[in-house]
């Protein structure tokens, strides 16, 4: 109890304190003297006017549209190669490995979850060559979900 009466009285002190330093520089800042106009001889050039005429600037780029199944495969391909080493394709797995975790434990070993993820990239390596092209890519693709009708 004794030091939050303290603390109280010690906030308390500290603000009026404030209160007098301030009024007290306002007053200083009241009575002095305005600052002299500065003195300018130097004249400035006129700015050339700004009428392009028949100028014509350069087309900005144009963007392509990616296909939903070409962004899916960028997020694996880090380094844009067309090709999906099994590196990449684990470094993005975390979510995979939160789902595999049934108990939420956090206990699943690493081991136990990149058997999982391994193994779906073996099955999409149809050449066996350890690196997936879009087209081996796209089996690795989820299945579409259905929406639920609006139950209002």
């Amino acid at each position: 109890m004794n030091r939050i009466v303290l603390g109280a009285l010690v906030a308390l002190a500290l603000a009026g304190l404030g209160t007098f330093w301030w009024e007290g520089r306002a007053q200083v800042e009241r009575a002095a003297p305005p600052p002299e106009p500065l003195a300018t001889t130097e004249v400035l050039p006129e700015l050339p006017p700004s009428e392009p005429g028949d100028m014509v600037g350069p087309a900005p780029p144009e963007a392509s549209e990616l296909t939903r199944e070409q962004r899916r495969f960028f997020r694996y391909d880090r380094n844009r190669d067309w090709r999906i080493t099994r590196t990449e394709m684990l470094s993005s797995r975390t979510d995979a490995f939160r789902k595999l975790d049934k108990d939420g434990n956090n206990l699943l070993d690493f081991e136990e979850w990149a058997v999982a993820t391994v193994t779906k990239f073996e099955g999409a390596d149809a050449d066996g060559d350890n690196r997936l092209t879009p087209a081996e890519f796209a089996t690795t693709a989820p299945k579409p979900r259905r929406k639920p009708r609006c139950a209002c």
